[in-house]
C-alpha cells in the first residue's frame, strides 16, 4: 500500500482560456478502488495523462507506483490473442490468463484466434485481465463498459469488485455501485475523495447541497432584511443631522449635547448593520461553488394517425447469409418505450438500421406505417467533424433551439467555436443527442445514446422522456436508464 499525493496542480490546454485543474490538493491509497466522476469536458481523462507524465503542469504529483491505462493500445491487432497479452503482461503464464479470463466469461479459445476476431467486448475483457496481471501497477481504466451489453457490465463490475489499485472512470450508476469503494470527483470548484460507492457518494452531495442552499436563502433574506435597516438608519441618521440646528415641533431649541449623543448612537447602529451585513455576505459566498444545476430539457413529439406504429415479424439479421439471431417479432405502438436487449453481436444495430430502411440482409418482415417521421442517434460518433454551424447547416438545425438544448447539457459557449473532432467522447453524443431533440418525429430511435455521457446529462435525459413520452425504440446497457425508461422489454 501507499498514497499518491496530488499538491496544487494547475493545468490548462494552450487553447483554453480557463484552467482545466486549478491548485488542486488531495491524496488517494493505491489500495483503493476509486470510482472517477464529473462532467463531460471536466478533465477525467486530462488527469490521467497527469498521472502518465504526459502533460507539462504546476504543482507536484507523488507516486511510487507505476500507471497502466486502459484501453491498452494494440498496436498489431492481427497477432493472436495470447500473443498480444504476453506482451502486455509477459512475467504471467498461461494457465494465468486463462483463470483471468474465466472470471470475465471469456471461453478459453479466444486465445488462439486473432485479437481483431473478438468483439468489442470480448477484447474489453482480455485487455483488463493482463493489465490486471501486472503486479505493482496502479490501474488507470477509462470507460470500459461503452463496448459491453447488460451482462458483460455486470461480469466486469463482479470481477473488479475483487481487484485492487486502481481508478476507473465511468457514468453507469449501477455499475459504479457494484465495484468500487471510493469516490473520486470533480466538481465545479475542486475535486474531493469520499469513501463508499456512488450512491452513497451522491447521498451526500445532495444533502451538503441541499444544507448549502437552505444557508444561502437564509442568508440572502438576512441581506435583504439588513440592506432595509441600514436605510433606515441612515434616514434617521440624516434627520437628526438635519435637525441640530433646528427645533423641535413645539419650536423650543434642541438640547446639542442629546442630539450629538443621537447621532453617535445611529453612526454605531448603521456601522453594526453593516459589518452583519458584510458577514451576511461573506458567508453566503462560500456557499454553492459546487452546485450543479440540471435545467430541464424539452421534446415535442409527434402523435401519429394509427395506433401501430411498426411492425416486425419472425425478423432474423444475416451477417454473410448467415443468421446471427433467433427470429423476433413485436409491435411498437404510440407511446412505448421498447428496449432491444442483448449480448454484443446478437444483432441488435442492425435491427434498428433495418427499421431505419438501411440496406441490412434478413428474413421475416417489417411494416412500417405510411409517412413515418424518425429521428436517429447513432451509435458510432467517430465520423463527427467540422464546425457547428457546418452541423446545423447540414441537418437543417433550428440554430437558437440547438445551441440552446446544447447550453441546457453543460455546453460552453466557446465549444460553439471548436472542430467538432476535438470535443469529448460525450460532448460528440450529446450532439447527436440534442439533434434528435431538435426533430419533431413519430419514433425515436437511439443506439446506444449515453455512451460516454456524464452522470448528471442521463439523469437530465431520463427526466426528460419521462415527462414527455415519446415513441421510443432503443438500446441502452446502462441498468438504471432500462429500468427507469423501458416499458417493454425485447431480447435478442
Amino acid at each position: 500500500m501507499s498514497v499518491i499525493h496530488v499538491q496544487n496542480v494547475t493545468f490548462s490546454y494552450p487553447s483554453h482560456f480557463d484552467p482545466i485543474f486549478d491548485d488542486v490538493s488531495f491524496q488517494i491509497n493505491t489500495d483503493w478502488k476509486l470510482g472517477f466522476i464529473g462532467r463531460n469536458g471536466r478533465g477525467k481523462t486530462t488527469f490521467f495523462h497527469l498521472l502518465q507524465g504526459k502533460f507539462e503542469y504546476s504543482g507536484r504529483i507523488d507516486a511510487s507506483v507505476e500507471f497502466n491505462y486502459f484501453p491498452y493500445e494494440v498496436q498489431d491487432k492481427s497477432k493472436w490473442t495470447h500473443v498480444v497479452l504476453e506482451e502486455i503482461c509477459p512475467q504471467a503464464e498461461d494457465w494465468e490468463f486463462l483463470r483471468e479470463i474465466a472470471y470475465l466469461g471469456v471461453d478459453a479459445e479466444v486465445m488462439y484466434r486473432p485479437f481483431e476476431t473478438l468483439s468489442n467486448g470480448e477484447q474489453t475483457k482480455v485487455l483488463l485481465a493482463a493489465l490486471f496481471l501486472n503486479e505493482g501497477q496502479f490501474l488507470l481504466i477509462d470507460e470500459p463498459t461503452n463496448h459491453l451489453d447488460t451482462e458483460a457490465r455486470k461480469l466486469v463490475s463482479t470481477y473488479l469488485k475483487k481487484k485492487k489499485g486502481f481508478i476507473l472512470i465511468s457514468h453507469d450508476r449501477h455499475f459504479l455501485d457494484g465495484c468500487v469503494d471510493h469516490i473520486l470527483s470533480i466538481n465545479r470548484s475542486d475535486i474531493e475523495v469520499q469513501s463508499g460507492n456512488y450512491s452513497s457518494w451522491k447521498l451526500n452531495f445532495d444533502r451538503q447541497q441541499e444544507h448549502e442552499q437552505a444557508t444561502n436563502d437564509r442568508l440572502q433574506k438576512d441581506i435583504g432584511r439588513l440592506k432595509q435597516s441600514s436605510k433606515r438608519s441612515a434616514g434617521w441618521s440624516n434627520q437628526v443631522e438635519a435637525s441640530k440646528n433646528g427645533t423641535t415641533n413645539a419650536g423650543s431649541k434642541l438640547d446639542k449635547g442629546f442630539v450629538g449623543h443621537k447621532a453617535a448612537k445611529m453612526m454605531k447602529r448603521a456601522k453594526n448593520i453593516e459589518a452583519r451585513q458584510q458577514k451576511a455576505i461573506n458567508e453566503k459566498s462560500k456557499l454553492l461553488k459546487n452546485i450543479e444545476t440540471v435545467d430541464s430539457l424539452k421534446l415535442e413529439p409527434l402523435a401519429y394517425k394509427n395506433k401501430d406504429v411498426i411492425q416486425v415479424t419472425d425478423v432474423s439479421v444475416l451477417y454473410d447469409h448467415q443468421v446471427v439471431n433467433e427470429p423476433i417479432s413485436f409491435t411498437i405502438q404510440q407511446g412505448d418505450r421498447i428496449l432491444l436487449d442483448g449480448k454484443n453481436g446478437s444483432g441488435k444495430s442492425s435491427v434498428l438500421k433495418l427499421i431505419l430502411g438501411e440496406a441490412i440482409q434478413y428474413k421475416g418482415t417489417v411494416t412500417k406505417g405510411s409517412n413515418l417521421r424518425i429521428s436517429y442517434v447513432q451509435q458510432d460518433t467517430s465520423g463527427l467533424k467540422g464546425m457547428l454551424s457546418d452541423f446545423i447547416e447540414k441537418h437543417r438545425l433550428d440554430e437558437t433551439l440547438f445551441k440552446s438544448i446544447l447550453r441546457k447539457m453543460d455546453f460552453e459557449r466557446d465549444q460553439f467555436e471548436k472542430e467538432i473532432s476535438n470535443y469529448s467522447g460525450g460532448q460528440k453524443k450529446k450532439l447527436l443527442i440534442a439533434k434528435s431533440l431538435c426533430e419533431k418525429a413519430h419514433l425515436y430511435i437511439w443506439d446506444e445514446p449515453l455512451n460516454f455521457i456524464d452522470i448528471y446529462s442521463r439523469t437530465q435525459i431520463e427526466a426528460l422522456l419521462e415527462e414527455f413520452c415519446p415513441t421510443m425504440l432503443f438500446v441502452e446497457h446502462d441498468k438504471s436508464f432500462q429500468q427507469s425508461i423501458a416499458t417493454k422489454v425485447i431480447s435478442m
